[in-house]
């Protein structure tokens, strides 16, 4: 990616839009479905994460921040 089609990416806010319909099929979902979504969206987000992130996050965990 050239460097300005990067910055005009930087530029612009990440949206996320859900329509009411989505949201509404999605409260129909089980409890325990919802959670093993959010368990798989928490462990890939701590993989993804830089080093100075996790450490900051274990500090906050242990109430040492």
């Amino acid at each position: 990616m050239k460097n300005r089609e990067l910055e005009k990416f930087e530029e612009r806010p990440f949206l996320y839009y859900k329509t009411k319909e989505d949201i509404e099929a999605y409260l129909k979902k089980p409890v325990e479905l919802k959670l093993r979504w959010l368990e798989a969206q928490m462990e890939f987000f701590y993989k993804a994460m830089p080093p100075k992130s996790k450490r900051v996050r274990e500090k906050l965990r242990r109430g040492k921040i």
